[in-house]
């Protein structure tokens, strides 16, 4: 079992590394496949040695797609920026995934309204 102490470490660096990726992706990246994206949310590894991050790429599917791929072709420079920044010895192994949960969380609305009218 987990200790408290590691629990709430392991959190606050999930924080402070989905704070610094968004303040990465805002402003410092110039890769041109990379549009807007917003950081929802970091799933950090027990080990804190890689950490899945939920992106939400604003426009088609498309454009979110090469988004990944520019985000795929930055982890390097995001993970050296980021070793820098949190004062890490070493900066987790990075994952860029979508985040389609409010893609999701949309059709199931869609579908109980549906339900809704038609009990009316």
């Amino acid at each position: 079992m987990e200790r408290r102490g590691q629990k709430y470490h392991r959190e606050r660096l999930g924080e402070a590394l989905r704070e610094e990726v968004e303040s990465i992706l805002e402003g410092e990246l110039k890769d041109p496949r990379i549009g807007l994206v917003n950081v929802s949310r970091v799933q950090l590894a027990e080990d804190a040695r890689s950490a899945r991050i939920f992106v939400v790429p604003a426009g088609s599917e498309e454009e979110a797609e090469r988004t990944l791929e520019g985000l795929a072709s930055a982890v390097g420079f995001i993970r050296h920026t980021i070793a820098d920044r949190l004062h890490l010895r070493r900066a987790p192994e990075l994952f860029f995934q979508l985040d389609r949960s409010s893609a999701y969380e949309a059709r199931i609305n869609e579908l109980l309204n549906r339900v809704k009218k038609h009990r009316s």
